[in-house]
């Protein structure tokens, strides 16, 4: 495998001649900040700046952190050296302080391979859901990919799959975490990567894999002739991350004609340098090119993706030349719509809906449940983040279910039981012959958004954040919410002048709607999370972030089928969540800055 030298000399002294310029320049906030306190690994792993220190992803810490992952392994499995891992990476970078995602995937290598343990270790970038499917596809113990996502430049990350092809849960981010604290001092052979990179316990999974997954995800291609013949015109935007070539490659696999790629975005570039943030989750910024390009070829759809290709981002030209950009509870319903579709055409037997089932996160639109009731087949909600749903989904499969569909606000969907995380090439594919099948029809996206609401009820979200930095601030205002008036254990019963029917705290475990007065989902009292349920519809939920300074909050009006004044209903929506904002974050008070416009 063609890896560059993996630890030189150079790199040690890059970051060491970075941390004494800190101290010549007397820069102690710098400082306290890379060396007070390690980062803290949690079920999504590390996330965190590129850089010297214990807070910081380096050639170190990511040798400690595999270390400790490794002999948690060695714990769990008898048979981790028949089995293996494997690990993946994007395209990352970080010159000033020699780290990339390449490097550190490497290191992670020569971790496992000191202790005799197969490492399948792509020989180049791959989206994050190559991952889970490499796990599940080979059976192997764990899978490791080293990404930081949508995240702004200068940071890394460190994702972990179970045996199970999802994302870890509780307690195993606990034990690996004590793992890596009792394995702090790095071992002869961590270092040696170079030598690990010849080592015949490694093996490069690329070209299996590629070939694997796109046969895996033909199963979710239901009309190939339309595919074939359709004139719909496709932009895609890969947001200078790994996704163009394999949405190129899903395309191919649908015979679907291929989309225009957006030339200054297509090649993977660790600056990200025509996008502030390369988050297509906020929208218009990051699309402007795709839309420019979409002008010029004539294409009525825009897809993106986020860097590391697990998420997807959709935009259609409206009939008056604007741009819509759809949120992720809106694609969420078109997929969901559309996969149910495809699974009544080819199931004709009327009792198999009963063993069906879709999920979605707490946080996310109820449309799909909605759906479910009207059509018979299951829904279930999970917590927030798609570890849930992977691991829920695996439990459901195992029973022999069928999981037709998944997703999150956060334009996560899992449209294929292969991946049981979200991944958004295949959802790019799924949605290409989606929008291809509605052309024939001459509907567009919009359009069947609305057929949807029309039969199954109005489902209208409004979504936003507060960023904090005062975490006693953050404490305060939710304590207020739970001593609500000076009343201890006492949760408000309006809200300006919306009533509250119920009241579910996943930080305390209580919820009102259960006759023990305690929550089914599982509760987390290090973050906090509560649900109001209002008499008129509405649900919101205040969380706080797990990797961002921020207080979000998620509210939504579900309407029943025939309420259909669109104008009203927003309106209404609209008040809440002022009510709320006013009420309940109190952003004067707390200080608290709104998400920048």
């Amino acid at each position: 495998m063609d890896f560059p030298h993996t630890h030189t000399h150079s790199d040690k002294l890059i970051i060491t001649s970075m941390v004494q310029d800190m101290v010549k320049e007397g820069a102690v906030e710098a400082l306290k900040k890379c060396f007070s306190s390690r980062m803290e690994f949690g079920t999504a792993g590390l996330r965190a700046a590129m850089g010297p220190g214990i807070s910081c992803m380096n050639d170190l810490t990511i040798i400690q952190t595999t270390q400790g992952f490794c002999r948690y392994l060695e714990d769990s499995f008898e048979n981790l050296k028949e089995r293996g891992v494997v690990i993946g990476y994007d395209a990352r970078a970080h010159p000033t302080s020699g780290g990339s995602s390449k490097r550190f995937a490497s290191l992670a290598a020569a971790v496992f391979i000191s202790r005799g343990v197969p490492v399948h270790l792509f020989s180049d970038i791959t989206p994050t859901p190559f991952v889970p499917f490499t796990v599940s596809h080979l059976g192997l113990c764990a899978g490791i990919m080293v990404t930081a996502s949508h995240n702004p430049k200068q940071d890394n990350g460190y994702k972990v799959y179970w045996e199970n092809g999802a994302q870890i849960v509780s307690p195993h981010d606990k034990g690996i975490s004590t793992a890596i604290e009792e394995n702090l001092e790095p071992w002869p052979e961590s270092w040696n990567a170079e030598d690990a990179l010849k080592s015949p316990l490694l093996k490069d999974p690329y070209q299996d894999i590629h070939t694997e997954y796109f046969k895996a995800i033909q199963k979710h291609c239901h009309h190939r002739e339309i595919n074939k013949s359709s004139e719909v015109k496709i932009v895609h935007t890969s947001v200078h991350g790994v996704g163009h070539a394999f949405v190129q490659s899903a395309f191919k696999a649908f015979e679907l004609h291929p989309p225009y790629a957006v030339e200054e975005q297509k090649d993977p570039d660790p600056d990200f340098p025509t996008v502030k943030y390369p988050n297509p989750e906020e929208g218009e910024g990051v699309l402007t090119l795709s839309f420019a390009l979409a002008e010029r070829e004539g294409a009525t759809v825009v897809l993106a993706n986020d860097p590391d290709a697990d998420r997807l981002a959709i935009a259609e030209k409206q009939e008056g030349g604007q741009w819509r950009v759809f949120s992720g509870n809106e694609l969420g319903a078109l997929l969901g719509w559309w996969m149910f579709r495809c699974w009544k055409q080819q199931n004709s037997d009327t009792g198999a809906v009963k063993s069906l089932y879709m999920l979605s996160s707490t946080v996310s639109s109820k449309i799909l449940r909605a759906i479910a009731l009207k059509e018979g087949f299951h829904f279930e909600e999970t917590l927030t983040g798609f570890k849930w749903m992977g691991n829920r989904a695996r439990d459901l499969l195992d029973q022999g279910k069928t999981v037709l569909f998944a997703f999150e606000e956060a334009i996560g969907y899992m449209c294929s039981p292969s991946v049981l995380d979200k991944d958004g090439v295949s959802a790019a594919a799924i949605a290409g012959e989606m929008i291809s099948y509605l052309a024939t029809k001459n509907t567009s996206l919009s359009q069947q958004l609305t057929t949807i609401y029309e039969e199954y009820g109005y489902h209208i979200s409004k979504n936003s954040y507060f960023i904090c930095h005062d975490q006693d601030v953050i404490r305060s205002l939710f304590e207020r919410l739970r001593n609500y008036g000076g009343q201890k254990d006492s949760y408000p019963t309006q809200c300006g002048r919306f009533s509250i029917s119920a009241v579910r705290d996943l930080t305390t475990g209580y919820d009102s709607n259960r006759p023990d007065k305690k929550a089914v989902l599982p509760t987390s009292s290090s973050s906090q999370m509560i649900t109001f349920t209002f008499s008129n519809g509405g649900v919101a939920t205040m969380r706080t972030s797990g990797t961002e300074p921020k207080i979000k909050y998620y509210t939504e009006l579900c309407a029943a089928p025939g309420n259909s004044d669109v104008a009203h209903l927003k309106k209404e929506l609209d008040d809440l969540v002022d009510a709320i904002v006013e009420n309940f974050f109190e952003p004067q008070k707390n200080k608290l800055q709104p998400k920048p416009e």
